[in-house]
């Protein structure tokens, strides 16, 4: 028969679970352009400016410091480590793991590992516009304050200038045809204040409604500059007409 549980047991089992919750909010509420691994590095060789990775993307060298992904430190002090060393460690010394998503150095440190190898900020980044991913991408990766894609150095203004609009010529609800009050940026969609309302939704007090189609956040079309119509410009929207394919 197993032991009864004490109360300091029931106590610390109630904190490793707050601790982990926290962990994780903390993840997901971080900014992915101030992670450590989507940070801005030059190359010691062609010293061309790239996203932080354990190889140049354009000359393939490898760095005479490396960085860590999670921490951001190139110098090991000690502590945790999973490899014994005296001193302070540098270079590949330092290095204990390559991450599988973000292609970038992290150092030997148990908590870098452990914190960094499964909730990698940049897991499955691949830019809206020119469906490139971090492996075809030499910049850094950003997301969009509109509709949260994600989108690579050279399209991420080019996109956030023509995100807020409606694929449709009103702002009329999709239902009744009535003026609608919330529009969702994500599936580009309007809603009157009725039709707003779906089966098994729950909207708390003073709380905005979510979007019945993809369950994201809806914003006020009065708040918003939304446009109803969709201005394809820049590199993704340029046509070479003398091209005869």
């Amino acid at each position: 028969m197993p032991k009864k549980a004490t109360g300091a047991r029931k106590k610390l089992r109630q904190r490793k679970l707050r601790e982990r919750q926290q962990h994780f909010e903390k993840g997901f509420d971080r900014d992915v352009a101030d992670v450590p691994c989507n940070s801005e590095m030059v190359c010691d060789s062609c010293e061309r400016s790239q996203k932080l990775r354990c190889f140049c993307y354009f000359c393939d060298s490898f760095q005479r410091l490396p960085r860590c992904a999670q921490c951001g430190k190139q110098k090991c002090q000690g502590g945790d480590c999973l490899v014994k060393h005296s001193g302070s460690a540098i270079g590949m010394a330092f290095v204990g793991a390559i991450c599988d998503y973000c292609e970038a150095w992290v150092c030997h440190s148990r908590k870098c590992i452990v914190d960094h190898t499964c909730p990698c900020p940049l897991t499955g980044a691949l830019c809206i516009e020119c469906s490139r991913g971090i492996s075809n991408n030499g910049g850094r990766f950003f997301k969009c304050s509109t509709c949260a894609s994600w989108l690579c150095g050279e399209d991420q203004f080019e996109h956030q200038a023509s995100c807020q609009f409606i694929q449709s010529e009103s702002y009329n609800c999709l239902s009744c045809q009535r003026r609608g009050i919330w529009a969702c940026l994500k599936c580009k969609l309007c809603f009157c204040a009725t039709h707003v309302k779906g089966p098994g939704i729950k909207v708390a007090k003073k709380a905005d409604p979510p979007c019945k189609k993809c369950h994201g956040d809806l914003v006020s079309v009065v708040d918003y500059s939304i446009s109803v119509r969709k201005h394809a410009f820049g590199r993704q929207g340029y046509v070479n007409h003398n091209d005869e394919t």
